[in-house]
């Protein structure tokens, strides 16, 4: 066993906090890692809040993990001693099932789904929780820590054109919009809408505008309008009712990055005949549709789940080779508590990352 220390959630109301645990040593295909960055997706709130009713505690979040290579195992080929690379937010899946055999271990269909980064496997509410973070060899204590076991097939590689820092939210918010943006064909000449404008929207504009689409965001403040502006596209205030109007079958593609329930009603019009609404920033029911404006049209509301193994390295090489990135503030884990709480309050519109050398200021203090 290797002893671990991180930050973890011990229930739904308390703030993250010191934990020491331990995680199994690494197999013959496994790759060790020492965590130099993660990530804080909203997921991870959700998640150490209890939001989505599914949490096992003691919670240790983060997906968006970039490290360094510190062992590998006997089998191990694809990655060496000393390499920077990334785990996003699977670490294993069923490998047997169609959506697995056909790289998209996302939508595993496997008895438990795949298995998440932190928190066991991504079930829904309904099904049981063990109510442990142990499955199998697994260990499902996220990237909130200083060294991580993840087997091979999971760990993604990180172009040296992306620093490190950067690279960490592209394993999952860069992952989520990129998946959603090339199953849906976004590309040179087409028109496409972003709802919400934070760390998910501002990887979906810089994605969709370097795939060659013209952009509009749609936000609610003043202040990210000025934002938008910055980033060379067009942007709409929500209630701006006579703006929005004129923008009415319009878009060839939407995507919502609101991350709790919302109304997707307004946007739904504004859509071309036969275009779809994507909704990937919320997991939980959403307000209901009116399928006369849906049915009318033919169009599509629809969901996309995070990027399989395969989205997301082309997502991570396709932002090296083009200079794109999310923009970050680098944290100390120290601070997590005040950003979750700046997150929640959707006054940040860049990804917040943890450096997770300030562990051993933790230990210190």
């Amino acid at each position: 066993m290797i002893k671990a220390h991180g930050y973890s959630s011990p229930d739904a109301h308390s703030r993250l906090g010191p934990f020491r645990f331990e995680r199994a040593a690494g197999g013959p295909d496994d790759v060790t890692i020492d965590v130099l960055y993660c990530g804080v997706c909203h997921s991870d709130i959700h998640q150490a809040r209890n939001e989505w009713d599914n949490t096992v505690y003691p919670c240790v979040p983060g997906h968006e993990v970039v490290g360094r290579v510190s062992a590998v195992g006997a089998n191990v080929t694809r990655h060496a001693l000393g390499d920077v690379v990334g785990v996003g937010c699977m670490i294993d899946s069923c490998r047997s099932c169609e959506p697995c055999t056909n790289a998209e271990e996302n939508y595993c269909e496997g008895p438990n789904s795949w298995l998440s980064t932190y928190n066991g496997p991504m079930v829904p509410a309904s099904q049981a929780v063990t109510g442990s973070n142990m499955y199998g060899r697994d260990n499902t204590f996220g990237g909130y820590s200083n060294i991580i076991v993840v087997s091979e097939k999971f760990v993604l590689s990180i172009p040296a054109a992306l620093k490190p820092e950067v690279a960490a939210p592209i394993l999952c918010a860069g992952a989520t919009i990129y998946s959603a943006l090339k199953h849906w064909g976004v590309g040179k000449g087409q028109h496409v809408g972003v709802v919400g404008f934070g760390g998910l929207g501002d990887m979906a504009v810089k994605l969709a505008k370097t795939m060659g689409a013209s952009v509009t965001v749609f936000t609610r403040t003043i202040e990210k309008l000025q934002d938008a502006k910055r980033m060379g596209v067009t942007g709409v205030l929500e209630h701006d009712h006579d703006a929005m109007k004129k923008l009415d079958a319009s878009f060839d593609f939407i995507i919502s990055t609101v991350p709790e329930r919302h109304d997707v009603n307004p946007f739904i019009k504004l859509l071309k005949r036969g275009s779809a609404l994507c909704v990937i920033g919320a997991l939980e029911r959403m307000s209901p549709v009116n399928n006369q404006l849906v049915a009318f049209h033919r169009l599509s509301v629809a969901g996309s789940l995070i990027g399989s193994l395969a989205d997301t390295q082309e997502v991570l090489d396709f932002c090296a080779v083009h200079g794109i990135g999310p923009d970050i503030e680098v944290i100390r884990i120290q601070d997590i508590n005040e950003a979750y709480s700046r997150v929640v309050s959707g006054d940040v519109r860049f990804r917040y990352v943890i450096d997770m050398s300030s562990l051993g200021d933790a230990e210190a203090e």
